[in-house]
């Protein structure tokens, strides 16, 4: 191994030294409290420090880095507290999820680190939200995320990696190349003989370094970040280094030959590192002892604090009140006009008053550009606000989604369409475990809105038709709302966006041209969690959203002897249990209709409330009429069968007719 100092004089080189001792000392200890049974888990780093520290150097405070679970140095190279790391990692109210999260699970905006979750591949698209933030704002910034060779198999990577290379992002790929992903050797992980390789088909560079050199990552890191801040791009890295220790202490080591192990230790980079200081002459022997016991001596007294700090009292309004960030509705005053206009019209409206308000809003999303989407939603916003805010993507929902979270964690505000809400499947991960969970973990709010066109009528078939709510309704940190009326579509797609929390927006693909309504000019922003009663009544109540409404009006139309009430929800998560609960209390009977599929459908969760709340006022059991616990057929017949409009009529006779 060979160190080349270049320009660094000996003060330099042992305040690297300090910087690359520390997370070895820190690691070493907890070896020892996990042996003691103080701590429970570890993921160690020991001999892959050289990369962390190495990066953490090379990159600008200010810069972001999004790293991994073995690398301990970049956060004590950016002075990270350790008494906060390690509340951290024992789940004490000092850490920085409290209590929420493990290891290295978090973020930490003061000092510039976005953490993982355990998915791993999802955090590299991230990176490509922030440089994109960053490139926006004119801030000529590099952003470097690692990975490990095992998540190059993940499709976040490959997605990543193209997002960056089509929109020239200054990223930093880094791949930590340890020979194992957990007990799955390199040769069963990729055929590629270097996995720069990949760099080829992405049309970006590689570079691969030795991650065991301190000074070797130190400058290639600078050079490539300096370089990429001037002419923005991404770069591939691969640090080839060894795992020394098992994936994490408990699955141990036993598949790794010892031969291997050997090797490795003679390429150990703080001992290598140590040797060539003392050749130097910058570092004598006898002070390696004393530089050590310095550390100890800083981070003991530390240890026995946090150890002993109590344990977090659990405190539901707490952890209940930590999940969304507090937001208001923006205060506006309605313009006194209004015109008739179509539910699409409204949603443009929406996305045009509020791309104005908002300079820092971006839209993203397949050909919704100079094409204006395959619905035309977005068509002529482009011209009003340019490619850089309005951006065709590649066809890649979790890179796209997670290049959102990255621009809301970099001070901007995002809006992803899918082309249809069924291919929000291929992103789900980064919904439900990035965007959904990140407030709730470490307090950073994800300023996302995701639009849905969905829904049946358009014979569009299993995958084109999918009413998909219900996945995202059960998942905590998500708000979803499903406009059924242009005024609705406007006002809650506005309050959406202002809202810092991630939102699931629906919008019916049906009713895009075949509905309109009266719509106030300007500004609107109608309550997330509000329902509407479109119709009073004293019979039965009915409660929909999204085209059912317009099945149980259609109903009444046919019916107008009936006295019975509509509540339109309008917003799932979270939803008006109140106005539910008060007319149904009122009417005795209630019905919940909807679109999507009977079974695990949102109506099952809003009849099992009204039963725990109205159960003694109610006069007939709480009837579900919903969708067929079938994928959406695409011929007509089939389809209009398949939905639950079908079966309205003979449902509602069942409640009202029940003694």
């Amino acid at each position: 191994m060979i160190f080349d100092r270049k320009n660094l004089d000996d003060n330099a080189l042992i305040a690297i030294y300090k910087k690359l001792l520390f997370p070895r000392v820190i690691e070493e200890k907890m070896l020892v409290l996990l042996r003691q049974g103080r701590i429970g888990k570890w993921f160690s780093g020991i001999g892959q420090e050289a990369i962390a520290v190495g990066c953490a150097l090379a990159m600008q405070p200010d810069e972001y880095i999004l790293p991994m679970h073995r690398n301990l140095g970049v956060f004590t190279a950016r002075n990270v507290p350790f008494n906060r790391l390690l509340g951290q990692w024992q789940g004490k109210a000092s850490g920085f999820t409290k209590g929420r999260d493990r290891s290295f699970h978090f973020g930490s905006q003061e000092h510039k680190i976005i953490g993982m979750i355990s998915h791993l591949g999802p955090q590299m698209a991230l990176a490509d939200g922030i440089a994109l933030a960053d490139i926006l704002a004119d801030r000529k910034k590099a952003t470097l995320v690692f990975t490990g060779e095992g998540g190059t198999s993940e499709g976040d990577f490959h997605e990543a990696l193209n997002i960056a290379a089509v929109w020239n992002l200054p990223v930093i790929f880094l791949i930590e190349n340890n020979g194992y992903a957990l007990s799955t050797p390199t040769n069963e992980q990729y055929k590629a003989k270097k996995l720069i390789d990949k760099a080829i088909g992405y049309g970006i560079e590689g570079r691969q370094i030795n991650g065991n050199n301190i000074l070797e990552v130190y400058y290639a890191i600078s050079e490539i970040a300096n370089n990429i801040r001037k002419r923005p791009r991404p770069v591939l890295v691969e640090c080839t280094t060894f795992r020394m220790r098992g994936h994490e202490e408990a699955s141990g080591t036993k598949y790794v030959p010892q031969e291997l192990f050997d090797e490795w230790q003679d390429k150990d980079p703080i001992s290598k590192f140590e040797n060539f200081l003392i050749d130097e002459g910058a570092l004598r022997p006898e002070w390696i002892p004393y530089l050590r016991n310095d550390f100890l001596k800083e981070i003991d007294p530390i240890i026995e604090r946090v150890l002993n700090e109590k344990d977090i009292r659990p405190n539901i309004f707490t952890e209940m009140g930590d999940v969304y960030q507090p937001s208001t509705r923006p205060t506006f005053k309605l313009s006194g006009k209004s015109s008739v206009v179509r539910y699409i019209d409204a949603i443009r409206d929406g996305l045009i008053l509020s791309m104005r308000k908002y300079d820092n809003l971006v839209i993203m999303g397949q050909d919704i550009a100079e094409y204006g989407g395959v619905f035309k939603v977005t068509e002529g916003l482009v011209e009003l606000f340019g490619k850089e805010r309005v951006r065709n993507t590649p066809l890649c929902e979790s890179g796209v989604i997670g290049a959102a979270m990255g621009l809301s964690l970099n001070g901007y505000k995002a809006i992803v369409e899918m082309q249809f809400a069924d291919f929000v499947s291929s992103g789900f991960t980064q919904i439900v475990n990035n965007l959904a969970k990140t407030h709730y973990r470490w307090g950073q709010n994800v300023d996302v809105v995701i639009r849905m066109p969905t829904g049946a009528g358009t014979a569009g078939g299993p995958f084109h038709s999918q009413s998909n709510e219900a996945w995202f309704t059960k998942t905590p940190g998500l708000k979803v709302v499903y406009p059924a009326f242009p005024t609705d579509a406007k006002g809650l797609l506005m309050a959406a966006i202002a809202d810092p929390n991630p939102v699931m927006y629906f919008e019916h693909k049906y009713l895009y041209r075949n509905l309109t309504g009266e719509v106030p000019e300007g500004d609107i922003y109608i309550e997330i969690g509000k329902a509407r009663i479109v119709k009073k009544g004293t019979t039965a109540t009915i409660i929909a959203y999204g085209y059912a409404v317009h099945w149980a009006l259609e109903y009444l139309s046919n019916h107008p002897e009936l006295s019975i009430e509509i509540i339109d929800l309008r917003s799932l998560q979270p939803w008006d249990v109140n106005t539910v609960t008060t007319s149904v209390k009122k009417t005795g009977r209630a019905m919940v209709l909807h679109e999507d599929t009977l079974t695990g459908g949102f109506g099952a969760e809003i009849a099992a409330t009204i039963t725990e709340n109205c159960f003694k006022e109610l006069k007939a059991p709480v009837m579900r009429c919903a969708s067929l616990d079938t994928p959406v057929p695409m011929d007509k017949g089939l389809e209009s069968q398949f939905l639950g409009k079908s079966r309205l009529e003979k449902v509602m006779q069942q409640l009202l007719n029940y003694v």
